[in-house]
């Protein structure tokens, strides 16, 4: 029990030092002394500038988009009953990126800031509502992960498309950010923007988490305590779009932390669903803070971008976590 109650305390305390390690290593790493100073407004204009307007948003931003895909995950899985499910897996973040792209492609994103994040969210909430439909009408693991697949290949194709058609190649370059998932030159106004999507989501997965600790008795069960079943798939196909939407629109499509970070949490947790939203978006953000850290250090001619790292380590776990379930099933 002592374990479980210094998790959420060490979590943090990880996340704090990474972000702390993000503002120290890049191009040209910047000793601590001079990170605090510029941290606290005690250094020149030079180093501020690469701490406050380069280093620390681009670590702020990686942090808040995992943490978004660590909660939406550990919440869809909770209510779908099944450590496979994430927004990644599940064709959320494709179909996310999908409604991304086309406000890009057709100009429409340059109209106004708050365009790009609306229609990642409506993206967003299109697929889960399909996966929760789909929930409603099968209890096959199989199904939804094969309905998720379909959803997440429809959306690459789409985007594929839009690549082929694009008409200029910043239009192009612009797509490729999305879909590939990055959090480089962003910046506080950007994280401002995606932040009040990102917080109404994880505060309605919050409000609603007590219902995903009744669903693991089963769904009978769960409605002879007084779940309404209904409300609890609408609140959490809401929270869970409206989180993974605001993550798209700030970093582009990342998949598989979502699985990750959950599946590593939930012992911690005596596998309860409730206990595990906010360690698993601590771990998530703090993983994709690393992983970020290592795109900068890498020392490549152009920079990975985030999302392919993050699937270079989660899809190896993710086949992992399937074989093993598998395993544990017979």
């Amino acid at each position: 029990m002592t374990g479980n109650r210094l998790l959420i305390p060490a979590l943090a305390a990880a996340s704090l030092m990474a972000l702390f390690a993000a503002c120290l290593l890049g191009s040209t790493p910047m000793p601590a002394g001079r990170v605090l100073a510029a941290l606290f407004g005690g250094a020149d204009a030079a180093d501020q500038l690469v701490v406050w307007q380069i280093r620390l948003p681009r670590a702020l931003a990686a942090f808040v988009a995992g943490a978004a895909l660590g909660i939406s995950g550990a919440s869809l899985q909770g209510l779908l009953r099944n450590p496979l499910a994430e927004p990644g897996v599940l064709g959320v973040s494709a179909s996310a990126s999908l409604f991304a792209t086309v406000s890009l492609y057709y100009g429409v994103a340059a109209l106004s800031p708050w365009v790009l994040p609306i229609a990642a969210i409506l993206g967003a909430l299109v697929a889960t509502a399909l996966i929760a439909l789909a929930a409603i009408r099968t209890r096959s693991v199989v199904t939804l992960i094969l309905i998720g697949v379909g959803i997440s290949s429809f959306a690459g194709a789409a985007m594929s498309l839009l690549m082929n058609l694009a008409p200029t190649p910043f239009t192009l370059s612009d797509m490729i950010n999305w879909m590939l998932g990055s959090v480089a030159n962003r910046s506080f106004r950007e994280i401002g923007f995606a932040a009040p999507f990102l917080m109404a989501g994880a505060a309605i997965l919050l409000a609603s988490r007590r219902g995903l600790s009744a669903l693991t008795l089963g769904e009978e069960a769960a409605s002879g305590v007084g779940l309404n079943l209904r409300n609890q798939r609408i609140l959490t196909v809401l929270g869970a779009g409206l989180a993974t939407g605001g993550s798209v629109a700030l970093a582009g499509a990342i998949g598989f932390v979502g699985i990750v970070a959950p599946h590593i949490i939930r012992p911690f947790v005596n596998h309860d669903p409730a206990r595990s939203l906010i360690p698993s978006a601590l771990l998530a953000g703090l993983i994709l803070v690393l992983a970020d850290i290592g795109v900068r250090l890498l020392p490549t001619t152009n920079e990975l971008k985030l999302g392919v790292v993050a699937a270079l380590i989660g899809a190896p776990a993710f086949v992992w976590i399937a074989m093993r379930r598998r395993a544990l099933n017979g």
